[in-house]
């Protein structure tokens, strides 16, 4: 089944041919630095993660820029309130997001540019705009004429006179059009200021997406992403910028987001009704972050509770128990088909029925709602197959657990919902297992020793941790305990 993609461009899905076989192109708007990310930016950030992911699972060797717009209104206001530098807020926020991306184990973006190391290119395309007569520069502010861009509101669908309603623009009579939007801003007294043909300033929010996206990936890219809410005036501007100086389509695939909500309203720090990603950190394991933000599909809105999100944990665990469980009694043995049980055979099967039906969800427009329910499907038959069978387990069963464990550790990471890509590296997570195994071996030596004291000091110790041990007739094991 080949890849598709919901286009916002044509408002339908489409299969997915990029523009140079085996190689995507991608650029998705990232953060304005000014404020620590909550819950609802981390789904802007976590959906080109499994973009990604997906794409690499499926061969593609992709290039993902996130650009970090690190000189904006919103920064130089929280400068002022705080009587610091606009410099300084965006380096401590820069940093934040970069260490909140990481414990929620997204991957670094290809490239993550920031908008003040590249005001060259900046200036040099808002020149070529005034070249090409699309801008005009006013007192030392250069604006984009929208009314010379014959495609402005194709991807939003407007006309120009519902934008002059809602368009995100500062009222300034200087304008040809209210809806003319900025290129280059004029600085003004203690703001941060580049030298530039028009004197002193600093780059209008739009011109920097373009700017980059092209330097980085070419004139014409495969992929735009963002949220909803930039497809106008955002991404329209962009589009109108870029295609004009280029003559070329921006992009081939625009792809758009829907909102976290609370209560039916979107999850945003106007609203006053978000929760900072670290202080979901403190509460919540990476993976069961990953999986809620997820358990939805990326275009419909997903609602934030309390409940949703313990959910989302405890299924997380339900994952991380099998998977480990699987680990502790496989082996990396080859399986022989013709040797195993009729009910190992069936869970064999099970195994490529899950993997084809993960492919067709996430096919279908990175369906990951879907996924998940294949990844489920096969955790319960191997839950139960291990149910089962436990204490007797042959050597050609244990060779396929080990065949279930790689499949599924596969598959849920590239969606990062198993620990094992969820903020820490692989072998850190390697590390973590083989100090549980030693664990419980030394609780096994005390236990022996009827040194009841240790053993139930560790049992106790691990308990605290949320992490619960079981008898079995395999043995002692853990898992995570429900929330």
């Amino acid at each position: 089944m080949a890849l598709k993609i919901y286009n916002t461009m044509t408002r339908h899905k489409e299969d997915f041919v990029p523009l140079q076989e085996g190689k995507v192109t991608m650029y998705s708007c990232g953060p304005t630095v000014y404020n620590y990310f909550h819950l609802g930016n981390a789904r802007a950030f976590l959906v080109p993660d499994m973009v990604r992911r997906y794409l690499e699972y499926k061969g593609y060797e992709v290039k993902l820029i996130i650009n970090i717009t690190d000189i904006e209104d919103k920064i130089i206001n929280k400068a002022n309130e705080l009587g610091v530098s606009s410099e300084v807020v965006a380096k401590e926020y820069t940093e934040a997001y970069l260490e909140d991306s990481k414990n929620l184990g997204i991957r670094p973006a290809t490239v993550q540019p920031k908008a003040t190391e590249h005001i060259p290119e900046i200036i040099a395309l808002v020149q070529t705009l005034l070249d090409k007569g699309v801008a005009y520069e006013v007192d030392g502010d250069v604006y984009y004429s929208v009314k010379k861009f014959n495609g402005y509101g194709k991807l939003s669908g407007r006309d120009l006179d519902d934008m002059h309603a809602v368009a995100r623009v500062e009222v300034d009579e200087r304008k040809d059009d209210p809806a003319d939007f900025a290129l280059w801003k004029r600085s003004k007294l203690g703001e941060p200021a580049w030298d530039s043909p028009w004197g002193k300033g600093r780059p209008g929010w739009h011109i920097e997406c373009s700017a980059m996206a092209m330097k980085y990936l070419g004139e014409t890219i495969d992929i735009h992403a963002g949220g909803a809410d930039l497809i106008f005036p955002h991404h329209e501007n962009e589009i109108a910028q870029s295609e004009v100086a280029t003559g070329k389509p921006f992009a081939n695939y625009w792809f758009h987001w829907a909102f976290l909500q609370v209560g039916g309203r979107r999850m945003g720090k106007s609203e006053q009704n978000f929760l900072f990603v670290r202080d979901a950190l403190k509460k919540y394991r990476p993976e069961a972050i990953r999986h809620f933000l997820l358990s939805a599909h990326y275009r419909h809105p997903l609602d934030y509770t309390e409940e949703n999100i313990v959910q989302a944990s405890n299924a997380s665990k339900r994952i991380h128990n099998c998977i480990n469980t699987l680990r502790r009694l496989s082996t990396s043995e080859e399986v022989e088909l013709e040797k195993l049980s009729e009910e190992g055979k069936q869970l064999y099967e099970s195994v490529g029925v899950m993997r084809e039906q993960f492919e067709a969800a996430m096919d279908d427009d990175f369906n990951t709602a879907g996924a998940i329910g294949a990844i489920f499907e096969l955790v319960g038959q191997a839950n139960a197959f291990v149910s089962e069978n436990e204490g007797k387990f042959s050597e050609q069963s244990k060779a396929l657990l080990g065949y279930v464990h790689e499949n599924l550790v596969e598959l849920c990471d590239v969606l990062g919902i198993y620990s094992a890509d969820s903020g820490l590296e692989r072998q850190d997570t390697e590390l973590v297992n083989s100090l549980m195994d030693l664990l419980l071996e030394i609780r096994q030596d005390a236990r022996a020793k009827k040194d009841w004291s240790t053993a139930d000091k560790i049992r106790d110790k691990l308990k605290e941790f949320n992490i619960i041990l079981k008898d079995t007739r395999e043995g002692v094991v853990w898992e995570f305990g429900a929330s």
